[in-house]
């Protein structure tokens, strides 16, 4: 069996978590040292699959495992109702005699009995031979005249079952999600009175509308058709992508005992309102899995969470035993479990999954890893463990993580002081240390997250649960905690005063337009009755409220107005159902920061050492108030650290050095192009009033040859020298004695050797340009100071 792959042995005995006097070991049927069971061993998947059934009738192993007088469980299941098959008894103490019983009257009656009776009688199967064959994909029944394998490749609907009944005296150990605003509640357990000891597992099928506001002692409660083929089971999981929901694990009943049936993941299409059954499922390889291969069990009692956004769902730890394995024996211990079921949704991508490696999705199965060497999870300090929750924090490394909090077993707890976080791309556990007063270890609470609007914190909600210990004296919690992340804070919510609901545990809550809808859970004997059972939590206020208060928001999976345009990057997730949720003023003295996020603690207060946490920062998102938003990833703060104490921000150091390296860049450009505009006015007035000085001196065809103008002589040409403001015009290239050179003259001296001025050398008939300003601007600079 995969899920106890690398477990090890389990921890002796069952505990029914919810049970009205308290918690009490199940024993066998029969009376039995408990050293005579320990040899029992588990069977293995291979005898589990060679096993047969005979319709209802277990196999005869199984019927002396279960046996209560050699009786099958569905006739002792169904032994307390009144029907009877019909006796006939004589008036005397003793029977008739065989021959005191036929008269001719009698005779006559039987006969006509035999002939008209019997024959309207059409019985399909034998009496007492009834076989249950159907292999249908949706649960339907069977059509004679219809082909098996045309059934086995068709799509069939599910037999129409009446409406699920809405009244309830109390609600809990359910499964429930929300897709698109709103929320879905299947089966568990729960009763029409407090009396009420069986028949409380049910697969009851209810939706709770969340798109308009409502109060919370009158919800609008509607009863979808109970659905044929889900069995009825309690405290397994809902997961959900955005358009179907998918149902795995959980309990089947314990009073009376019902045998599990062999596992299937059964999912309801959201668009189309109908069931469909996936059978056989089986592991396939990846990242710190088993091997492929291997069959999927349904485990019960686990922590379990849907990231739609990453079309993936999780399932971690929770048990095996007779209620939820076929073929398991009452004599063999329960079996705590730490391993973690992945599912990707069909049509989802995970890197994670070697036949998905490449960018490929699912197929209509969908894909399964049960990932058992992630890191610490063979190390003594990862304990096995039921009855917790995972929430998910999106930011951290490639894909986020997940937080796995609470839990236990029979005998021991998880602690709440060092927690452990799940690197949803690398398959990976670490240890993180938290900070502030910790809550009392339990089981059974739930858990939700509210994200901050520029994703500076995500705060985990967890309300209730119960103690255990001691044995037989279980206890509801009614508190509320909040562990701010990343800074891994507790902060306990003070609610005295309010309407709070009476303590419970084994409920379910979820989170929408930034409030927590709780619903059912199990409230000890005291209360009468928990109806209608829903309560809602402001989680910005952390205040109860009587009503649900409907948002209007853009983004039907609610997420908050600057996280809805996030980017396809699986860093950059926006958290459903965070909308409209603002910081509360608790979670602001410990990290900082504003109702719309910009937390200043922006690392965990005990020092991460391993993992995402430790080695990056999360993608935050920056709120701007004309409503438009820019994505980055970086720090949420200028400071942060252990303690909230100042340190080293090397994000902005690199913006800061950047920065002032373009600025001063830009202010270089700025200067140069000034002192190439002086430069060029100079010129051009330069050539001006060179032109003016030689057409007034000489005139006609000397004059205009003068100034500054080149000019040829003996086959030579250089430029003419010429001095501002004068008339004078430079010595031309001659022959003959005492005639000027071509030589050019040296910096600052004619070739007469009279002194000349910088401006005369650097404007000799060539026009400044910019480039030259940028290579040389000491000299450009000379220029425009001395003329």
């Amino acid at each position: 069996m995969p899920l106890a792959s690398n477990a090890g042995p389990g921890v002796i005995g069952r505990v029914s978590v919810f049970k009205e006097l308290g918690l009490a070991l199940d024993t066998p049927d029969e009376p039995s040292d408990i050293d005579t069971v320990t040899s029992s061993v588990l069977r293995s998947p291979a005898e589990s699959s060679a096993r047969t059934w005979d319709g209802d009738h277990p196999s005869p192993s199984r019927r002396s495992e279960h046996s209560d007088k050699r009786k099958s469980w569905y006739r002792r299941a169904f032994s307390r109702f009144s029907f009877r098959r019909t006796r006939f008894r004589s008036s005397s103490p003793t029977s008739l005699s065989p021959a005191a019983f036929p008269t001719l009257t009698h005779v006559v009656m039987l006969v006509l009995l035999f002939i008209i009776v019997l024959p309207g009688l059409r019985l399909s199967v034998p009496i007492g031979r009834a076989r249950y064959t159907s292999s249908v994909a949706y649960g339907g029944p069977v059509e004679r005249h219809r082909p098996a394998e045309d059934l086995d490749s068709s799509i069939r609907r599910l037999e129409v079952r009446a409406d699920s009944p809405t009244d309830t005296c109390v609600r809990f150990s359910h499964q429930s999600t929300i897709v698109n605003g709103t929320l879905y509640i299947y089966g568990g357990q729960s009763k029409k009175s407090l009396e009420q000891k069986e028949d409380t597992w049910n697969n009851n099928f209810l939706t709770v509308p969340l798109t308009s506001s409502f109060q919370a002692g009158s919800p609008p409660i509607k009863g979808l058709s109970q659905p044929s083929g889900p069995p009825p089971v309690a405290n397994g999981y809902l997961w959900h992508s955005l358009t179907s929901l998918f149902l795995y694990g959980g309990l089947f009943s314990d009073s009376p005992d019902q045998v599990p049936s062999p596992f299937s993941l059964w999912e309801y299409d959201i668009p189309s309102s109908s069931w469909k059954e996936h059978k056989n499922p089986k592991t396939s390889a990846g990242n710190n899995s088993e091997p492929a291969g291997r069959p999927i069990e349904r485990a019960a009692e686990g922590a379990g969470l849907s990231v739609p956004e990453l079309g993936r769902g999780w399932y971690f730890g929770g048990h095996l035993d007779f209620y939820t394995t076929p073929g398991w024996s009452k004599m063999v211990p329960r079996l705590y479990l730490k391993s973690f079921i992945e599912y990707t949704f069909p049509g989802a991508q995970n890197e994670g999954v070697e036949e998905l490696e490449g960018g490929k999705t699912a197929g209509n199965e969908g894909a399964w890893r049960n990932i058992t060497q992630g890191g610490l999870q063979s190390e003594a300090g990862f304990t096995r463990r039921a009855d917790g929750v995972l929430v998910y924090i999106p930011g951290y490394g490639s894909e986020g993580i997940i937080i796995n909090l609470a839990g236990g077993t029979n005998a021991s707890f998880t602690q709440l002081n060092v927690i452990d976080v799940f690197d949803i791309a690398t398959s990976s556990w670490y240890k993180q240390a938290t900070s502030g007063e910790t809550p009392t270890f339990r089981v059974n609470p739930c858990a939700v997250v509210a994200a901050a609007n520029d994703g500076s914190s995500y705060n985990v909600h967890l309300y209730g649960g119960q103690n255990l210990i001691p044995f037989g004296d279980q206890k509801q919690y009614d508190d509320m905690w909040i562990l701010t992340i990343p800074s891994f804070t507790w902060i306990p919510v003070k609610t005295d005063g309010q309407s709070n609901p009476p303590a419970r545990a084994g409920h379910s809550c979820n989170v929408w337009d930034g409030q927590m809808v709780v619903v059912g859970g199990y409230v000890g004997q005291d209360l009468t009755c928990d109806s209608p059972g829903i309560y809602v939590f402001d989680l910005s206020t952390l205040r109860w409220e009587p009503q649900f208060r409907a948002l209007t928001g853009s983004n039907p999976q609610g997420q908050q107005p600057s996280q809805q345009k996030s980017t396809g990057d699986k860093s950059h997730i926006g958290l459903s159902g965070s909308y409209g949720y603002r910081v509360p003023e608790a979670v602001r003295q410990v990290v900082g920061g504003n109702e719309v996020g910009g937390a200043t603690v922006t690392k965990p207060v005990q020092t991460a050492t391993q993992g995402p946490i430790a080695t990056g920062t999360p993608a935050l998102f920056t709120v701007t108030a004309s409503g438009s938003i820019v994505t980055q990833t970086g720090a949420a703060g200028q400071s942060g650290g252990a303690g909230g104490k100042d340190g080293p921000n090397i994000g902005a150091i690199v913006a800061g050095v950047l920065a002032g390296v373009l600025a001063i860049v830009a202010g270089y450009f700025a200067f140069c192009a000034w002192v190439y505009r002086r430069q060029l006015a100079l010129y051009k007035n330069h050539l001006t009033m060179s032109q003016r000085a030689g057409a007034s001196n000489f005139g006609g065809e000397k004059g205009a040859a003068a100034g500054l103008l080149p000019r040829s002589s003996g086959g030579s040409s250089r430029p003419a020298d010429t001095y501002p403001g004068s008339s004078h015009e430079a010595p031309t290239s001659s022959s003959g004695a005492g005639a000027a050179t071509d030589t050019p003259p040296r910096d600052g001296i004619d070739a007469n050797g009279s002194p000349r001025s910088s401006t005369d050398e650097l404007m000799a008939g060539q026009e400044p340009t910019f480039l030259g300003v940028l290579l040389s601007p000491r000299r450009s600079l000379r220029v425009i100071n001395r003329d």
